[in-house]
């Protein structure tokens, strides 16, 4: 009867340390407050964001979760496809800048050679 009575108490106390260390790993079952609308527990700038700041982002390590290679593949394609779109906006917008004066260049010289044949005639 005693022997049952110490397995019996040394099985409280192994089950209410498993529970204790639980709690503590995993905490008391408190749900977090919601975010406010347009709150991200992740930060990236809120304009201009580049490929390297998609990079540096990181996720917030839980033991339940994403699979960190997965998220990591994933940042590395949006970086690279971020920064082949943004290189592509900026040689765009440089040719949209060139191109005003590259044909008020060429209606310049147009014009003017049009008023030298008329002077000529």
């Amino acid at each position: 009867m005693t022997t049952a009575l110490i397995y019996l108490v040394v099985m409280m106390l192994v089950a209410a340390v498993i529970f204790l260390l639980a709690s503590v790993v995993f905490g008391r079952g408190e749900e977090l407050p919601a975010l406010p609308p347009g709150a991200s527990p992740t930060r990236l700038p809120s304009a201009g964001v580049t490929g390297e700041d998609v990079r540096n982002v990181r996720f917030q390590l839980v033991v339940r979760g994403y699979k960190m290679s997965e998220v990591d593949w994933v940042l590395r394609r949006v970086g690279g496809e971020l920064e082949d779109l943004r290189a592509e906006v900026d040689e765009l917008r440089e040719r949209l800048a060139s191109a005003p004066s590259a044909s008020a260049s060429s209606s310049s010289s147009a014009s003017s050679s049009s008023s030298s044949s008329s002077e000529q005639t």
